[in-house]
C-alpha cells in the first residue's frame, strides 16, 4: 500500500487509479486474514458448495476485470499513439514542402 503511494506522489498514476489500488489491496489483506470468513460469506451468496471454490470463483472474475481494463487501456494507447504518428507525418511533410519550395526559389 505504501508502494503504490509512493508511486503516485511520484505522479506515475493519477488519484482514481491509487483509490483502486488501495481497495484491491484492502480487500486481499481482509481476505488473508480471515478467509475461511470471507470465503463462507462468499459461498452464501453465490450459492457454491465449498467455500474455497466460491473464493477461487470470485478471484477469476476479479482478474478477467483487471485483464478488460488493461485492454481497454492499451487500446486507447495505440490509438493515441496512432494519432500522434500520423500528426507528425504531415507536419513533417509539410515542413519537407517548405524547405523543397525555399530550395527551388534560390535556383
Amino acid at each position: 500500500m505504501i508502494y503504490t503511494y509512493l508511486h503516485y506522489k511520484k505522479k506515475r498514476f493519477e488519484l482514481s487509479d491509487l483509490m483502486a489500488w488501495e481497495i484491491f489491496f484492502i480487500i486481499l489483506l481482509i481476505i488473508i486474514l480471515a478467509p475461511v470468513r470471507i470465503s463462507m460469506e462468499i459461498k452464501k451468496i453465490l450459492g457454491l458448495g465449498r467455500g474455497l471454490d466460491a473464493l477461487f470463483a470470485t478471484m477469476i472474475g476479479l482478474s478477467y476485470l483487471i485483464l478488460f481494463k488493461l485492454y481497454l487501456d492499451i487500446d486507447r494507447i495505440e490509438r493515441e499513439i496512432t494519432e500522434l504518428t500520423r500528426n507528425f507525418s504531415i507536419r513533417l511533410k509539410e515542413i519537407e514542402d517548405k524547405i523543397n519550395e525555399k530550395k527551388i526559389e534560390k535556383n
